[in-house]
């Protein structure tokens, strides 16, 4: 138990120090594959985000891949997401377990109804339509080394495809829970999208090639134009480091109530803070939580019941976020709905 705690503290002071030194400038819109900072399952989201020393199941994939051990069943989670201006996200993931480790497939979706391509010159609708869309497929594996400890890593393909244009890329996943034994206190971390930075390669004036010399002076298509693919600038993707902390206040064989507070780090806007609790009384669960920091209202609630089967135990979650000015009404903020099937 000492030597773990000795890893752990000395994994945070490596990566805390670079993380929280950076500072706060304007860093918004200067990563690509936004998408990957959007939380799934709506227990997590109604706990405010507060999650990464909280997981203990199949959405571990998302939160952190450690959760995923210790588990003695196998579980598949589906996740659906409203967002505001008409955008979706579905997210799907399975585990197979033998009690000590883990392993875990998942893909997350985010698409959006079509949308009507409009005339520069006329302010018109062409009767051309396009859409947008991300994906993440991904593998996890995750393995209990003690029964206070473990860690888990995960690799994903990644996908953004805007209009006519695309990007491929790829990122790895790494996370750690330690369970102190006293009050079920845990702390988790999680470093999420370690990847390469990633580049559009456009081709606007359609001649077979990209990243064109601007200074060549050449007019290579013919087109009476030069030099019109200038060479793309090169984007991030959203890296992040969480660290937290999870407790009961009390817990007993029917009910329970958990808290929870954790600092997330993204590389493209400042710290938030997250702040989140779970109160259980036999199937019902009610969650709320919020984000410091966070650039819409920050608050989240959440309600869940549990329903034994005779082949699988499963839980229906829903949760709600207050996105603030960016959604006119509460139908269209931001709703979450998942369910989970432990078998």
């Amino acid at each position: 138990m000492k030597k773990h705690s000795i890893v752990i503290l000395a994994i945070s002071l490596l990566l805390l120090p670079g993380l929280l030194c950076a500072k706060p400038f304007g860093k918004v819109g200067t990563a690509a594959l936004q998408f990957l900072k959007l939380g799934v399952d709506a227990r997590a989201i109604g706990m405010g985000e507060a999650y990464t020393a909280v997981t203990d199941d199949v959405s571990s994939v998302y939160w952190n891949p450690a959760g995923l051990a210790p588990a003695f069943e196998n579980q598949v989670l589906v996740s659906h997401t409203n967002w505001p201006a008409g955008i979706m996200h579905d997210f799907v993931a399975g585990t197979y377990t033998n009690g000590v480790q883990t392993f875990a497939a998942y893909g997350s979706v985010l698409h959006m109804d079509k949308i009507d391509i409009t005339d520069e010159e006329t302010f018109g609708p062409t009767g051309e339509q396009y859409t947008n869309s991300d994906l993440a497929f991904g593998l996890n594996f995750a393995q209990q080394f003690t029964n206070k400890f473990s860690a888990g890593v995960g690799v994903k393909y990644l996908r953004e495809n805007l209009y006519t244009f695309n990007v491929n890329s790829y990122a790895f996943d790494v996370g750690s829970i330690y369970n102190t034994g006293f009050k079920n206190i845990k702390i988790g971390m999680a470093l999420r999208n370690f990847g390469p930075d990633v580049r559009y390669r456009v081709d606007n004036d359609d001649d077979g090639l990209i990243d064109e010399d601007p200074f060549d002076l050449f007019d290579n298509d013919g087109d009476g134009l030069i030099d019109e693919d200038g060479p793309e600038i090169e984007s991030k993707i959203p890296l992040s480091f969480s660290l937290g902390i999870s407790g009961d206040i009390m817990r007993t064989d029917t009910s329970h109530w958990i808290v929870s507070a954790q600092l997330d780090n993204v590389i493209d806007r400042i710290e938030t803070w997250n702040l989140g609790t779970e109160y259980k009384m036999g199937n019902l669960f009610l969650r709320a939580g919020y984000q410091i920091n966070y650039d819409t209202n920050g608050f989240s609630a959440g309600i869940g019941y549990q329903i034994p089967t005779r082949f699988a135990i499963i839980n229906v979650d829903y949760a709600y976020t207050d996105m603030g000015a960016l959604a006119e009404t509460f139908l269209k903020s931001a709703h979450r709905l998942s369910i989970k099937f432990r078998y």
